[in-house]
């Protein structure tokens, strides 16, 4: 009996997010694109060419103004979005995101606004404020 493999044509992203606690506070970026717009943890896409740490560090820095440096790895959030559901729909293919959390310290930098980016601002919102936000449900998982 030969095996023949199945190929199903699929969209994978990897993205790195970051955690960032201070002073009872964690940092959040107003995520722009979703109709409503909703808080999220500071990240994104990792390129082709970086290592998984070193975009999260890039992408903290581009979404709001921070240096940090990545500490443990707190999770990895897997998320399967059909086809209708995309928010830039690309032909009836699925999109597989893996997004992989880390702890991280704020080390430079100050506070900014992405600009013509996927998040309008950043901020640090108090912990005891975050179940009350409307939030990307990465943010329920890895702060609350």
């Amino acid at each position: 009996m030969e095996f023949t493999p199945e190929f199903t044509d699929y969209d994978t992203r990897l993205g790195g997010y970051a955690v960032v606690v201070r002073e009872g506070h964690v940092l959040l970026a107003l995520w722009n694109e979703p109709e409503v717009p909703m808080w999220t943890l500071p990240g994104g896409g990792i390129e082709l060419h970086e290592a998984l740490e070193d975009g999260v560090v890039r992408e903290v820095r581009e979404e709001s103004g921070y240096d940090v440096v990545v500490g443990r790895l707190l999770g990895v959030d897997t998320r399967v979005t059909p086809p209708g559901d995309r928010l830039q729909p690309v032909g009836d293919r699925f999109q597989k995101s893996v997004r992989v959390v880390f702890e991280a310290t704020v080390v430079g930098g100050g506070l900014t606004a992405e600009v013509d980016g996927t998040t309008d601002e950043a901020r640090w919102i108090p912990l005891a404020d975050v179940p009350g936000l409307r939030r990307e449900p990465m943010v329920r998982r890895f702060v609350g």
